[in-house]
């Protein structure tokens, strides 16, 4: 059965020379306060009520992470809780929602795993990332299911389009035995470009888990990405593109798996064309896999759970008039699961009770201009589940600009979340199995703020506050819990006598209405400090981030428990050396501080640790 796949996207906001698709071009990515993903076109930022983050690949290689989870850490309205170190479960909590209440897109395809409804940001190879895109608050008018708490969208590497070919490579090495190599080749030739990137990281670890054998549990993750084009014109191109990572991770499990071995891809292809003046389209196909095999300590093979994703999508952007815009396009979508375990495996068959599902959603924005200095979005969406039938969302957002450089604005939206594979079809193993009859999660949410900027100072403050019904508990599973989040997000960013200083606060509250008490795993407050600043061929940082205690569970007796796990803080310093134009010498010691910390319970975080790399770019 043949299938289609992705999603779409398109051009440009009310600024002339904006013509950029989901994928944005090399031009787009460096134009400073230009995101793609918020309205599925290139906005001004400053034109929107949606609050955005945008790491570029500067931001990544300033800061000198090696794991995406680590970029993501002290992020203004996210918070990170891990299962351990390198390759470890990641939980992310984006507006104190629930880790699958985030859509994540890699280069406009949807990601991550159909049976349990995440996507394993540990194993995203960050040496591939052009760039990544945060977009805070309900987005299911414009992609559909998942997008309660947000959307995440990963841009691969796109490479240098200079005639001659640009080549960087990297290679590094610290603590706990971790190793470090990466490279990219890039260029064009006639109406052709490409880029092609390959990386590895390898590291012994640590004991991930307490109360358990203290053995190292290490991480291997090898990677590559490619991608080619073609302009036919100046209103038409094509372009392919590819990404795959696989590796081994060892872990500790409660539940008796001891390492497993992963696979995550994507590939698709997109084309745009202007077909009128007014009228630019784009049409996108992809698939994307997420593969896991998991292993018992003397190797032999536990299970299986392979998710294939087709997508496809076209999305249309008309210029009305040179003060609306209007977008219309539609999403086709498939996910195919195979899963296997220890007494099934030799069979050859599988345990869920269905093994396929489409969505099919088609949507409509509106942004606008009006008397000038205010700003509107409006869309709406429908979609078809096989799973459950029809649903509707809808998203308003209005924004001000005024003459005194403050802009007050407001949104309100909808969002749902469809059950994941296990939570449906699980089967039945005499502990109850899966809910055919499962109900999507719903949400409803508005946000209010104030942003500025004033000789050199950036500011922006909001409000929210969101209702979560029909949420999905117990097994097997029901729809019966209710939540409440409410939050205020504040970052502040200035450049002092040299030194630039990014400060970000996320209050919280995320309380579970049935028990009146807070969602596992979130902090309810975080504080972080971002500073830095070059000295001729010298770059200094640091970065300290201070949070909150945050609830968890303790599984080591029947029933569960709840425990409280401390709030921390941890400090981190680096340094650049650009010894001349082609070569540089980084450094970065993390934890400076040794805190002994959990962000989960019973699993372990690192503690004091160093990293140091050489650079070459051409």
């Amino acid at each position: 059965m043949q299938k289609i796949i992705i999603n779409s996207l398109l051009l440009a906001s009310f600024h002339p020379s904006l013509h950029a698709q989901e994928t944005p071009t090399p031009d787009m990515t460096n134009l400073p306060g230009v995101i793609v993903t918020a309205t599925r076109t290139a906005t001004h930022q400053d034109q929107l009520a949606t609050g955005a983050t945008v790491y570029t690949r500067q931001d990544i290689e300033r800061s000198q992470v090696k794991t995406l989870p680590d970029l993501f850490k002290g992020t203004i309205g996210v918070d990170i809780a891990q299962n351990g170190g390198y390759g470890q479960p990641t939980s992310l909590f984006l507006r104190g929602a629930n880790t699958d209440h985030v859509l994540v897109l890699i280069d406009g395809i949807k990601v991550g795993s159909a049976t349990i409804g995440t996507t394993p940001f540990e194993l995203i190879p960050i040496d591939q990332i052009e760039r990544v895109e945060i977009i805070r608050g309900p987005q299911s008018s414009l992609y559909g299911s998942e997008a309660i708490g947000g959307v995440i969208q990963i841009f691969t590497r796109k490479g240098s389009h200079n005639d001659k070919p640009q080549v960087t490579l990297e290679a590094g090495g610290g603590s706990y035995d971790t190793a470090h190599t990466a490279g990219t080749v890039s260029g064009k030739f006639a109406n052709n470009w490409y880029n092609l990137g390959v990386s590895h990281i390898n590291s012994q670890g640590f004991n991930n888990r307490q109360n358990s054998d203290p053995d190292r549990d290490g991480y291997e993750n090898t990677s590559l990405n490619a991608r080619i084009g073609h302009r036919f014109s100046e209103k038409s191109e094509v372009e392919a593109f590819f990404m795959r990572s696989e590796g081994i991770n060892e872990y500790d499990s409660t539940f008796g798996g001891d390492n497993s071995a992963f696979v995550n891809q994507v590939v698709g292809i997109a084309g745009n064309m202007e077909v009128m003046d007014n009228w630019h389209s784009t049409l996108r196909l992809g698939q994307s896999l997420d593969e896991l095999d998991t292993f018992l300590a003397d190797n032999t093979f536990e299970n299986r759970y392979n998710t294939a994703r087709w997508n496809a999508s076209w999305l249309n952007q008309l210029q009305l008039s040179d003060a609306h815009q209007l977008i219309v396009g539609t999403d086709y979508r498939v996910d195919e699961v195979e899963s296997s375990d220890l007494d099934s495996f030799n069979a050859g068959f599988d345990t869920y009770s269905e093994l396929s599902r489409y969505d099919v959603g088609v949507f409509t924005e509106l942004h606008s201009r009006l008397l000038d200095k205010h700003f509107v979005n409006a869309s709406v969406r429908w979609d078809e589940n096989q799973a459950f039938g029809d649903y509707v969302t809808g998203n308003v957002g209005w924004r001000y600009n005024s003459d005194y450089g403050i802009s007050p604005f407001a949104s309100f939206g909808n969002a749902f979340k469809s059950p994941s594979f296990n939570q449906l079809y699980w089967p039945d193993t005499g502990f109850g199995g899966g809910n055919p009859l499962l109900k999507p999660e719903e949400s409803r949410s508005f946000e209010v703020g104030l942003a500025g900027g004033h000789d050199g100072l950036q500011w922006e403050l909001r409000a929210y506050h969101t209702d979560v019904e029909q949420l999905i508990s117990g097994w097997p599973p029901v729809n019966v819990d209710k939540a409440r989040i409410e939050g205020i997000e504040a970052q502040i960013s200035t450049d002092l006598l040299g030194w630039h200083q990014k400060l970000a606060m996320n209050l919280l509250e995320p309380i579970d209405l049935e028990t009146g008490q807070r969602l596992q795993r979130r902090s309810d407050k975080s504080l972080s400090f971002d500073l830095s600043r070059s000295w001729g061929a010298f770059d200094f940082g640091a970065n300290v981030l201070a949070q909150g205690d945050r609830p968890d569970l303790d599984f080591s007796a029947w029933p569960a428990t709840r425990v409280n796990l401390h709030g921390f803080v941890t400090m981190d310093l680096r340094a650049a050396w650009h010894v001349n134009k082609n070569w540089m010498l980084s450094a970065k010691l993390n934890n400076l501080l040794d805190e002994r910390y959990q962000t989960a319970n019973n699993y372990n975080t690192p503690d004091r640790n160093f990293f140091v790399s050489i650079h070459y770019n051409n």
